[in-house]
């Protein structure tokens, strides 16, 4: 666990920095098959239709193709996008999230706010050896998720997360 969340100095007010890690590179792999497969799955009906349905043929055949093109293009740029953007760090008092380009969020989960720390393993994020890592705190916001983790960090940080939410002392609030 490493130092605060922010950068502080006496002559500029407190700022949120970045977390310090990126996910996994493996990450880039797992969300381009997912895009892959969320995209075949229509093209494959619509490609199926236009071969049993011959009037309908450019009809289907059509936004199979322009579909197929969408998702290929999605699977390529996303998953190198999000990369650069999905960041994770746990300090000694929080763990701590950014994801997203164009919408981005922030999340910081106060260790003394953490009730359970999960790990999920889907077949996808077994195949590339990845896990995510959930934090569920008392938010309406709900829980903090850190996708796209080598599975080992993972159960690592869920044992260190676990240890240390039962030494800290629980907020007076």
């Amino acid at each position: 666990m490493t130092s605060p969340l922010t950068d502080e100095s006496p002559s500029q007010p407190l700022r949120l920095r970045p977390p310090r890690h990126a996910v996994d590179p493996r990450a880039v792999g797992w969300w381009a098959l997912q895009w892959v497969l969320l995209t075949a799955v229509p093209v494959v009906v619509l490609v199926v239709l236009g071969v049993l349905i011959p009037p309908a043929r450019f009809w289907l055949l059509l936004p199979a193709g322009i579909l197929a093109v969408l998702g290929a293009a999605a699977a390529l740029a996303l998953p190198r996008l999000w990369f650069r953007h999905h960041r994770w760090e746990v300090t000694d008092e929080a763990v701590y999230t950014r994801t997203g380009w164009f919408f981005q969020e922030w999340r910081v989960a106060p260790l003394s706010r953490i009730q359970t720390v999960d790990t999920a393993r889907g077949p996808l994020e077994q195949r590339f050896g990845l896990a995510t890592l959930t934090v569920t705190t008392a938010s309406a916001r709900g829980a903090v998720k850190i996708e796209g983790l080598d599975a080992g960090t993972a159960a690592d940080l869920a044992a260190g997360l676990t240890a240390a939410t039962q030494a800290t002392p629980e907020d007076a609030t």
